[in-house]
C-alpha cells in the first residue's frame, strides 16, 4: 500500500514483488497431445479479486492497475525474471559517473495504438506530467525521485536528469507506472485517463478496448506490435486476440469459476484451495514469491504508547507469528523475518530467527514499560488506563485473508494484556487517519524488485504526507545515512552492506513487524501456455498462447 496527499483516492496497493517462476503441476494426465508451437488467436479470461480504483498508471498507487495496464503500456527498460535490465522501447542508455543523469536511446518505428510516434518528445512529455502538480500522482512520482527534468536531444534521443545521485530510477523506468501515454490522448484526455477504456492509449501489445465498472475489462490485440522486450518469449503481435480481465472478489467465486471453467486463469488463488486445484486433472497452478515489502505491520512510534520502544519489543515478539502465518495460509506463504522479502537484492539473511516468538520475554518487557497492572478484563494497565491500540482496517479492501490474520494477532496479544480494536473505515476516512496519524498500527506491502523500498519506508522525510511509506514515523539519522548512500550508488557491495544495517536496525528498533512474504499463486487450465510472472510477481500475458481455441 503506498499513499499519497490525495484525500479523494485511496492510497493502496498491496502486494507482490519478485523470485523465479516456480510452477506447482496440477498432476495427472499424459501431454503428449499438447502442443508445442504457440498457436495464434483466441480468447482467454482472467479473473482477479481487486479492482482498480483509478486507471492512469501515473496516478494510481494500485498493484492491480500495473497488472492490468502493463498489457497496454511499455516502459524504456525491461526487467527479466532474474531481476536484469534489458532494451525495450529504450534500445540502450548511458549513465553519468555522478549517477545524476541518465541518456536514452531510444528504438526507432515505435507507434502508439492512435498511429503517433514514440519518441523523445513523448518521454518528456509523460514524466512531466507524473510530477506536474495537477497529476496528483499518488506513486509514480516517487519512483522520479528528485527528478530535475527531460531535456529532448533528438527525436530518437533523450535525458532525464536528477538533482542527485539517483541509483533506483533504472528499475522504475522498467515498471508499468512509468510507462507512455500518447502525447495526444494526454493532451485531449488527461482528465478522463483515471476511468480507463480507450482513453488509455499506450505502444503495447493489448488495446484497452472497454471498461464495465464491477464487472470487467477488456484488451484487445494489437495487431502492428512489433517492439517486444529484449527477453521476451516471442516477437511480433501478442499470441491472443482477446483479453478479458474479470473481477471477482469472492474467494469462493473465483475458484468456482475456474472449476467450471467459466474462466481460464483464477489470480489470487487461496492458499486453501491450491491442493484442490493442483489435484485437478484440467487445472494447473503457478505460483511466485514477491520481492520489495513484506507485509508488515508498523508501530505508529510517533506518539504514545508506542514511542516507547519496550513496549514495540513486546509487541514484536508476543506475536506467534510462525504458527499464524502457517495456519491461515496453510504454509503457502512463508514468515518474514525482514522488511523487505528474501528475493529482493540486497536482502539480509542475519535478521532471519533474530526474534522469534517468545511471551515470556514479552511479558518481561510490558512490566519494564510499566504495564504492571490488570483490569477486571485481563488487559494491562498503566495510571489506570487500559493498554488499546487502535489499527484500522477497511473492509472493502481486505485481501488475502488479511482480516483472519488479524484475527489471529489480536488474539496473541491479548494472551499478553494488550488489547487491539481494528475500527472499520471507509477509504477516504482511511486516508484521513493516515495523514493525521491517528493510528497505533498499519499494515501494509508492496511489490518492487529493489532494495529502496527500505528509503521509501524508513527515511525520515519519506512520510505519507510527502508521497512516502514512512508510516511508522521513523526519524533515525543513522537509517537516513544508510538509505541515501544506496540510493545514490550502483556499487553492489555497498548497497548490500548499507541495507543489510538498516534491515538489522529498523528491526532492532521494532520500527517494524515483518509478517510474511506474499506469494501470487494463479490457477489455471492447462491448456494455458506460456503463462509467467514479470518481477513484480504478477502474470503477464504477452506470451500466453491456448492449445485449444
Amino acid at each position: 500500500m503506498r499513499f499519497s496527499r490525495s484525500r479523494r483516492r485511496i492510497s493502496l496497493s498491496f502486494v507482490v514483488a519478485a523470485t523465479l517462476l516456480a510452477a506447482c503441476s496440477s498432476g495427472g494426465g499424459s501431454t503428449a497431445d499438447r502442443a508445442t508451437t504457440p498457436v495464434h488467436g483466441g480468447s482467454l479470461t482472467f479473473a482477479t479479486d481487486t479492482e482498480p480504483i483509478n486507471f492512469d498508471i501515473h496516478v494510481s498507487p494500485q498493484d492491480v492497475t500495473a497488472l492490468i495496464q502493463r498489457n497496454v503500456f511499455d516502459s524504456l527498460v525491461y526487467q527479466d525474471a532474474k531481476g536484469a535490465l534489458r532494451p525495450w522501447l529504450a534500445s540502450s542508455w548511458e549513465i553519468s559517473p555522478d549517477v545524476r543523469s541518465y541518456t536514452f536511446h531510444l528504438r526507432q518505428g515505435v507507434k502508439f495504438s492512435d498511429g503517433t510516434s514514440f519518441d523523445a518528445a513523448a518521454v518528456k512529455a509523460n514524466f512531466d506530467h507524473v510530477v506536474a502538480k495537477s497529476t496528483k500522482s499518488q506513486y509514480a512520482a516517487s519512483l522520479l525521485g528528485p527528478y530535475a527534468g527531460t531535456e529532448v536531444i533528438d527525436p530518437q534521443t533523450v535525458k532525464i536528469s536528477f538533482t542527485r545521485a539517483f541509483a533506483p530510477f533504472l528499475q522504475a523506468a522498467s515498471t508499468a507506472y512509468l510507462g507512455f501515454y500518447s502525447p495526444k490522448t494526454l493532451a485531449a484526455n488527461a482528465a478522463k485517463l483515471s476511468a480507463g477504456g480507450p482513453t488509455s492509449v499506450g505502444t503495447g501489445p493489448f488495446v484497452f478496448t472497454s471498461y464495465t465498472k464491477g464487472q470487467s475489462v477488456v484488451l484487445t490485440r494489437n495487431p502492428a506490435y512489433a517492439w517486444a522486450p529484449q527477453g521476451a518469449g516471442h516477437t511480433g503481435p501478442a499470441y491472443l486476440n482477446t483479453l478479458t480481465i474479470r473481477f471477482l472478489r469472492e474467494n469462493s467465486v473465483r475458484v468456482g469459476a475456474l472449476t467450471s471453467g467459466q474462466i481460464d486463469v483464477a489470480g489470487s488463488l487461496p492458499p486453501a484451495n491450491v491442493r484442490t486445484v493442483s489435484a485437478n486433472s484440467g487445472l494447473q497452478v503457478l505460483r511466485r514469491d514477491a520481492a520489495g515489502g513484506n507485509y508488515n505491520i508498523y508501530p505508529n512510534i510517533s506518539r504514545a504508547p508506542l514511542n516507547d520502544e519496550k513496549l514495540r519489543k513486546a509487541l514484536q515478539l508476543g506475536i506467534n507469528l510462525s504458527t499464524d502465518v502457517q495456519t491461515v495460509y496453510f504454509g503457502q506463504y512463508k514468515r518474514a523475518w525482514s522488511p523487505i522479502g528474501a528475493l529482493t537484492p540486497s536482502y539480509s539473511s542475519a535478521v532471519e530467527n533474530s526474534w522469534p516468538y517468545d511471551a515470556a520475554r514479552a511479558n518481561q518487557l510490558l512490566d519494564q514499560a510499566g504495564w504492571t497492572g490488570h483490569d477486571s478484563a485481563g488487559y494491562r494497565t498503566k495510571d489506570g488506563k487500559r493498554l488499546t491500540l487502535r489499527w484500522p482496517i477497511v473492509p472493502s479492501l481486505i485481501r488475502e485473508q488479511r482480516d483472519v490474520l488479524g484475527q489471529a494477532i489480536q488474539a496473541d496479544l491479548r494472551r499478553i494484556g494488550v488489547e487491539v480494536v481494528r475500527p472499520s473505515l471507509d477509504p477516504g476516512t482511511y486516508i484521513d487517519a493516515i495523514y493525521s496519524g491517528d493510528y497505533d498500527l498499519l499494515d501494509l506491502s508492496w511489490a518492487r524488485y529493489e532494495p529502496d523500498v527500505l528509503r521509501l519506508a524508513f527515511h525520515s522525510k519519506s512520510t505519507a504526507a510527502s508521497g512516502g511509506q514512512n508510516i511508522s514515523f521513523l526519524n533515525d539519522p543513522q537509517v537516513d545515512t544508510w538509505t541515501e548512500t544506496g540510493e545514490g550508488t550502483f556499487d553492489q557491495k555497498v548497497r548490500d552492506q548499507v541495507y543489510a544495517q538498516t534491515q538489522q536496525r529498523v528491526i532492532e528498533q521494532a520500527a517494524v513487524i515483518p509478517v510474511y512474504t506474499p506469494t501470487y499463486i494463479v490457477g489455471a487450465a492447462k491448456y494455458v501456455r506460456d503463462l509467467g510472472f514479470d518481477t513484480n510477481a504478477w502474470p503477464r500475458f504477452y506470451d500466453v498462447w491456448r492449445d485449444k481455441k
